[in-house]
């Protein structure tokens, strides 16, 4: 079989150490029992270890030439290869709506558009793991405080467990990329309702992040200007928000606030935009 010649608008990068891919494979294992999605298996270098698994998996790849290799390689899971892009995707068909662990060597250049996707699908993916760029996964996995806190430490860690497993060099992939990569694992907490707007909290987060050098009192007023034009489209009273603003937390930079005070700020937010 002719190897697969790894395509940079594709942010391909394959993953040549057969120990390492083991090792990302065996993180499914925390999560038994459910279906595993694979997502960009490039030559199945991963594959040939969940494939064994007794289990059912599928994979997704949206490389044409990846998939015809793959389909050469493993006959056995023809019927599973799915050729797609899995950003647009209906995760519910597939596994016919049965949750299901999402793992692989992710396109470096979509990393965090997975993860949004994941927290879409939340009630669906109860685990997931695999190998991103360690700069993605030290912010996933960061505690308030830290400078790589920021919005994807919040709404990951609002619903799921995050372990920085191990981190992986440059050297193991063909063609090598300019950054050292690691291998996470992100597992359902136990909150089934935030208690809050869903939607109003990740606006806040997006928000305040967006401007993390200024304090809350700062980065929040676009979120205050959408809710009052709404409310005065509505026909409802604007009120001045500046004795509300004077409150402690404001004076605080978004990376100091962990997710419960995120959640707390989106409830305060939600009864002084309504009252």
């Amino acid at each position: 079989m002719k190897s697969v010649k790894p395509k940079k608008f594709l942010g391909q990068h394959f993953l040549k150490d057969l120990k390492i891919a083991q090792d990302i494979a065996d993180t499914v294992d925390a999560c038994p029992d459910i279906p595993v999605l694979e997502v960009g298996p490039g030559m199945g270098v991963m594959t040939q270890f969940l494939i064994n698994k007794p289990r059912p998996i599928k994979v997704v790849e949206i490389d044409f030439e990846s998939v015809a290799y793959l389909r050469q390689r493993f006959p056995q899971l023809e019927d599973h290869i799915i050729e797609d892009d899995f950003l647009k995707m209906h995760l519910e068909n597939t596994f016919n709506g049965q949750p299901f662990v999402l793992t692989g060597n992710y396109p470096y250049n979509i990393s965090s558009q997975i993860f949004f996707k994941m927290l879409d699908y939340k009630e669906l993916i109860p685990c997931c793991t695999g190998m991103i760029q360690k700069e993605v996964a030290e912010r996933i996995a960061a505690s308030p405080g830290n400078k790589t806190y920021g919005i994807l430490s919040v709404l990951i860690q609002a619903w799921y467990n995050v372990e920085y497993l191990f981190t992986v060099h440059e050297n193991v992939f063909n063609p090598p990329p300019k950054v050292k990569s690691a291998v996470i694992r992100m597992t359902r907490n136990a909150t089934t309702d935030l208690g809050c707007d869903e939607r109003l909290f990740k606006q806040i987060v997006k928000t305040t992040f967006n401007q993390r050098r200024k304090v809350l009192r700062n980065s929040i007023r676009p979120v205050f200007t959408q809710l009052d034009q709404a409310a005065s489209q509505n026909g409802l009273p604007v009120k001045d928000h500046t004795p509300f603003l004077s409150a402690e937390i404001f004076s605080k930079r978004p990376e100091q606030l962990s997710v419960a005070d995120f959640i707390e700020l989106t409830k305060a937010v939600t009864q002084e935009t309504t009252a």
